[in-house]
């Protein structure tokens, strides 16, 4: 199966900015800058015109939403849900993210880079988008469908993870982390666990891109503020400048997380959590970044956190360097079996 891309042959004139969404009722295409999607399929144009693609032939071995059953909402994700759905023809799974587009103007914006960035993103640590599509005002999007769910639902069933296994999780999110830093030039920005998810092959990618920002600048920088605030860097939380190293420390809370089993900030008087979100802004602002337990962890996992969760990103370590750090090949003489922690844990999601 191909991914997104479909031939072109007829150019239609982009319409003013004002007239839009006239042209999505109209064509029943949704266009934003260089994107283009409809009934059809995706595409990005050249900036200045559109093209439309041909009618899909049978031959071209490319899904239409009319080859798709629906089995179950397995999620929600950013701006709608996300169902389970299976190929009528070979019978495999599907994700299936559908996303109504009466939203925000930022919302919608949102959704074209994550179409962008699904289109063009072939990384194995990065989940595959096959194939999009806008119709009855919706954009539905065709994702690799993760049978293990997401590390969030994985924490849900077996409380903390050894660090062996929390070894193997880093090496392949760090990897996702290189390409997306480094090979694409776009940060993240709302790394955690429910956007990491797992198969029963062993595999962790990288998935919802509905907020991340390419990098731009020369100084690879950018000022927006948004993204999950629990998991957010202090220099985005005071509004600063930041950069790829936003991510790592939230790769650093996640890891922790997953270690000791509960969110590394914890309110001092509420063991339910935080009930007022500035409280929690200001911890991560003011107090010291949060560590692992020396007497429960090894030293190399100890040294690995504190190197992701540094406050000053100037003295947090980059995917690249963390992956030489000795965490990472502390256990690779225990052969850790990443498919097989995966598939004792639970059912896959699939299962109906």
């Amino acid at each position: 199966m191909k991914k997104g891309g479909l031939g072109l042959n007829l150019k239609l004139s982009l319409p003013p900015p004002e007239e839009v969404s006239k042209f999505l009722t109209q064509s029943g295409t949704f266009m934003d800058g260089d994107l283009l999607v409809n009934k059809d399929g995706v595409r990005i144009v050249s900036q200045g015109s559109v093209e439309a693609p041909p009618p899909i032939k049978p031959t071209d071995n490319q899904m239409s939403l009319a080859d798709i059953d629906t089995i179950k909402v397995i999620g929600k994700g950013n701006g709608g849900i996300v169902q389970l759905v299976q190929h009528k023809w070979t019978g495999q799974f599907f994700a299936l993210k559908v996303i109504q587009m009466n939203i925000e103007e930022c919302a919608r914006r949102q959704i074209a880079q994550e179409l962008k960035i699904n289109q063009s993103s072939q990384c194995p640590h990065i989940v595959v988008c096959y194939q999009s599509f806008y119709d009855n005002g919706a954009i539905s999007i065709i994702l690799e469908y993760m049978d293990g769910g997401s590390l969030a639902d994985f924490l849900k069933k077996v409380k903390s993870i050894p660090e062996p296994y929390l070894a193997a999780i880093s090496k392949q999110v760090l990897q996702g982390l290189i390409y997306l830093h480094h090979d694409r030039h776009i940060i993240h920005r709302d790394l955690k666990p429910s956007n990491l998810l797992i198969n029963h092959q062993g595999e962790v990618k990288i998935t919802d891109f509905g907020v991340s920002a390419i990098m731009a600048s020369t100084s690879g920088q950018a000022n927006t503020f948004v993204g999950t605030y629990n998991y957010m860097s202090p220099e985005r939380i005071i509004g600063g400048k930041y950069g790829s190293k936003s991510d790592i420390w939230s790769l650093g809370l996640v890891l922790l997380e997953c270690a000791t089993g509960h969110f590394p900030y914890t309110p001092r008087e509420q063991e339910e959590g935080w009930t007022n979100f500035y409280e929690l802004m200001e911890a991560i602002v003011e107090e010291a970044p949060p560590s692992a337990p020396s007497d429960e962890f090894s030293p190399e996992f100890c040294s690995f956190i504190s190197a992701c969760v540094q406050k000053d990103p100037k003295d947090r370590q980059s995917a690249p360097e963390l992956m030489h750090h000795p965490f990472l090949s502390l256990y690779d003489d225990l052969n850790v079996d990443l498919a097989s922690y995966f598939r004792n844990a639970g059912s896959p999601l699939a299962t109906f």
